[in-house]
């Protein structure tokens, strides 16, 4: 059975990571099945946002250490240099981490190390009660490398950032929320509809909007005002490529409002 489940339904793509085994660990095998994912993803006109989740009772427990380490224990400046264009996750960490369509994590359980740089390379993150986060890496010798360092300093701020990465320790899915590290806590049975409905709302809005809008959110980042304003101003009227689907909108818009 394929380590990455992928089906398609309702313009909605789901990605259930599949080594409950292994707590869903991401071996190389997992991450090229996965690159080929998100790849499938992009290009489907037929398919607008996905959920990602993994199966068992871990939504990704991070990189796979048992053949992780041995690969790097020998490693030189080169190979370090080749992966840096192709981070874990099937690249949404880095590498594919340029996709406009939105992605949703729903995770259902522990969120660690690489699992927890995968759920913060998502768009939206809902989480189950059930869910735990940590910067695991620390305890191992390492630190984060796949743009955990990078995000949890975009999305929580450089104090919680010091904070889970200094310390290593587990956080719940209630603080996570609390440190805006997720959107949402629902009860676990409850996980799964209620990223369908964020789906679901994301999929009401103009798509050619909603890519816009995430490829700008992406690019404004790091740069002066000036220049932040300037490309939000030409992304934001330049996204639209034919008006009818704007004239259909505000049509329904104003006989609603009537």
């Amino acid at each position: 059975m394929s380590k990455v489940l992928f089906e398609k339904r309702n313009r909605i793509g789901y990605v259930t990571l599949n080594r409950p085994e292994a707590l869903n660990a991401l071996d190389d095998e997992l991450n090229d099945v996965l690159w080929d994912v998100w790849a499938d993803f992009s290009l489907d006109d037929s398919i607008d946002v996905a959920i990602v989740t993994g199966a068992g009772k871990a939504f990704c427990s991070g990189a796979d250490l048992k053949s992780f380490i041995p690969k790097w224990e020998h490693a030189n400046m080169l190979d370090a240099r080749k992966n840096a264009a192709r981070g874990i996750g099937g690249g949404i960490t880095r590498g594919q981490h340029r996709i406009t369509k939105p992605i949703i994590a729903a995770v259902n359980g522990y969120a660690i190390g690489g699992g927890f740089e995968l759920a913060l390379a998502c768009d939206i993150r809902i989480a189950s009660e059930k869910a735990r986060f940590g910067v695991f890496e620390v305890r191992q010798g390492l630190h984060q490398g796949d743009g955990g360092i990078v995000r949890l300093v975009a999305i929580a701020g450089v104090g919680t950032a010091l904070d889970l990465t200094l310390t290593g320790r587990e956080v719940s899915a209630e603080e996570a929320y609390r440190l805006g590290l997720v959107n949402k806590v629902v009860p676990h049975e409850e996980l799964m509809p209620a990223a369908e409905k964020v789906a679901q709302t994301i999929l009401k809005n103009s798509q050619q909007a909603i890519r816009s809008a995430k490829e700008t959110i992406h690019d404004v980042i790091g740069r002066s005002l000036d220049d932040a304003l300037r490309l939000e101003t030409i992304n934001g009227y330049s996204s639209v490529g034919d008006f009818r689907e704007v004239a259909e909108r505000l049509q329904k818009f104003f006989k609603k409002s009537q």
